[in-house]
């Protein structure tokens, strides 16, 4: 073989090999399996674990989704058990995506204090503060959007609208939202009550669930929640975020589920079976709907051309 077809064999072989690992490289962010059921992850055996694709402090957010998305979990839950769907599906759409247990009681033994969503809902707000403070500066990023599910829908809110969480909120998803609080009767929340409570003082009703009473319609935080906050604007919503709110009727916890329907100019509010009458969830199958992540997935890409799918969904699991 002559010298000079000797290189050309050597550069044909480099260029094979680069080619090869340019395309190793191409694709070499993992494409994580998403499973539309609740429970097909055992969190309990990791229950300080984080949900598959979440808390990633290397992720650098991409031009297209240059907003990490913060995940807040609902009451008894923790950044594990609640996002086992929503995580992964946003990891592989490019997101990056970060979670957080907050509300925790440290008194409780192990794996107890595990458990989310126990305190007091204005201190886990500064927990949530403190932790998009951390995204922001680990991902670089100047603002984030927020999926909350029940429970985190208040929390998170709070934090937009008193701890300086307008500033650097650009959209808000809720899932289950009660921004009047639940327990209540009526067809469209404005029946009686069957219970309310003026007082915030929880520890003397739920010893163990200090923030409880502060979902219940007639409580001081719903009030200071509807009311002006830093942003001066009366109402559950900070003028300056976008928000959505995604609803099933069948929601046995929002009670009625229409709490979380507050019409305003920077609101979208979506009941999944007026879209969808094959989508069965209660309260928790919403956070494993492939028709409520659906509208998950347009909220926060509003460019995003898919058509949301409508499939039979169970309650409980999901689907």
């Amino acid at each position: 073989m002559s010298a000079f077809r000797s290189v050309l064999v050597i550069l044909g072989g480099l260029a094979l090999l680069i080619g090869s690992s340019a395309g190793a490289t191409a694709t070499a962010k993992p494409q994580y399996p998403v499973p539309y059921d609740l429970f097909v992850q055992d969190s309990v055996r990791d229950p300080y674990g984080s949900a598959v694709g979440s808390n990633d402090w290397n992720c650098v957010p991409s031009p297209a989704h240059p907003e990490p998305v913060v995940l807040l979990h609902g009451l008894g839950a923790n950044r594990f058990n609640l996002f086992t769907t929503i995580s992964p599906l946003l990891a592989n759409e490019g997101y990056c995506v970060f979670a957080l247990t907050y509300g925790i009681d440290e008194n409780l033994p192990a794996p107890f204090d595990s458990v989310g969503g126990l305190g007091q809902f204005d201190d886990s707000a500064v927990e949530v503060a403190e932790f998009v403070d951390r995204v922001r500066g680990s991902t670089g990023a100047q603002k984030v959007d927020i999926v909350a599910i029940s429970e985190g829908t208040l929390v998170g809110d709070y934090y937009v609208k008193y701890l300086g969480g307008e500033r650097v909120v650009d959209k808000f998803v809720s899932l289950g939202p009660l921004w009047r609080g639940s327990l209540g009767t009526g067809p469209n929340g404005d029946g009686q009550w069957i219970l309310d409570l003026a007082s915030d003082d929880a520890r003397t009703v739920i010893p163990f669930c200090a923030g409880c009473p502060q979902g219940l319609p007639a409580s001081g935080f719903l009030a200071k929640l509807w009311a002006g906050g830093e942003t001066g604007v009366a109402g559950p919503y900070a003028p300056t975020v976008t928000y959505t709110n995604i609803m099933t009727r069948y929601d046995q916890l929002v009670l009625p589920f229409t709490s979380g329907y507050v019409v305003a100019p920077n609101a979208t509010n979506i009941v999944v079976q007026d879209g969808c009458s094959q989508d069965y969830s209660d309260h928790l199958a919403l956070a494993a709907s492939r028709v409520a992540t659906g509208h998950v997935l347009h909220a926060l890409d509003l460019e995003d051309a898919r058509a949301v799918p409508c499939v039979f969904v169970t309650p409980f699991r999901g689907g």
